[in-house]
């Protein structure tokens, strides 16, 4: 177990995010889970600094992509050129193409844009005119959005939202903390250039041996029971996807190695349940009408499917 180095990686990432040590935590259980993340909020509460803290505390390469209405398709995975002195095509990589990449304000670009991501998301790889490009291990994409009622924004569909591990809500400081933020802003702290306290290699390593932590055949069959449960909720119109249940299970050993455990206990599954599940699941017209919420169905199925002990 590195619990030093996970220590070190939080208090590297609270250097700047000050107040939300539990959102920290999330977001390094994604990132060993090798998830991607969903950060949705109001402007200026965050999101976009604790993506760059997570990615400047790891030594990998970073790129930021700046959604907006007219982003296209090539200007995220790439696209090919003509090389006039060779007279050959030759490839022109986009930012997917870093380990880490941050995309700000994800719903603010057309269906067609963030569809981009798909497949470099699910299969690590992407296609440009028929040619399939490996991605580098590991890869992440931590997105942020603002809520959908904000003005010119586009809902993410269904297939986007399955594909991410967490969807992350920031909610703004205590008092004590904003206080904290400003004697730090004021100080020129933020300014100060972030030093990685992990390598890709450690991180391999670590992501290596969150794999290795061991699951009971009980709590494998309760996280099944959980994902199938959300399928017959009278609320719910589409339930879990295998790739959800799949995800809750990673999520799960991430979630014990973070923990300092080499083994899940069934509150490593409810607390993952929270995050990994309730963004997934498509509310019947009757439940949004009577403003239900995906977390509030995922409290209810956790009500009704028995805990092992």
């Amino acid at each position: 177990m590195s619990s030093e180095q996970i220590k070190n990686l939080t208090e590297n990432i609270s250097k700047t995010f000050t107040g939300k040590e539990r959102l920290v935590t999330q977001m390094i259980i994604a990132l060993l889970a090798g998830g991607h993340v969903l950060l949705e909020d109001v402007p200026g509460v965050g999101k976009t600094t604790l993506a760059k803290a997570l990615a400047e505390s790891v030594a990998l390469d970073f790129a930021r992509v700046q959604f907006t209405p007219d982003t296209l398709p090539s200007d995220i995975i790439g696209t090919t050129v003509l090389d006039a002195e060779t007279g050959s095509f030759r490839l022109m990589k986009g930012p997917v193409f870093h380990s880490f990449l941050l995309a700000d304000e994800i719903n603010r670009s057309s269906p067609k844009t963030q569809s981009a991501l798909l497949e470099a998301m699910d299969e690590h790889q992407v296609t440009i005119d028929g040619t399939t490009h490996a991605l580098a291990e590991p890869f992440m994409v931590v997105a942020t959005q603002n809520p959908v009622e904000l003005l010119g924004t586009y809902p993410l569909p269904e297939a986007q939202l399955d594909r991410f591990l967490m969807k992350i809500s920031l909610g703004y400081p205590e008092k004590e903390d904003q206080l904290l933020l400003a004697e730090r802003f004021l100080s020129g702290a933020f300014e100060e250039e972030r030093t990685p306290v992990l390598t890709r290699e450690d991180l391999l390593t670590m992501m290596g041996e969150v794999k290795k932590v061991m699951i009971s055949d009980e709590l494998i069959q309760y996280a099944v029971s959980i994902a199938e449960a959300t399928r017959s909720t009278t609320e719910v119109s589409c339930g879990a996807s295998l790739r959800a249940g799949l995800d809750l299970l990673r999520a799960s050993q991430a979630s014990a190695y973070v923990d300092g455990r080499d083994f899940v206990i069934p509150e490593d599954i409810v607390e993952m349940s929270k995050l990994v599940l309730p963004h997934r699941l498509v509310l019947t017209t009757e439940a949004k009408l009577s403003h239900f919420t995906g977390y509030q169905i995922m409290l209810k199925v956790l009500d009704r499917v028995k805990r092992p002990r």
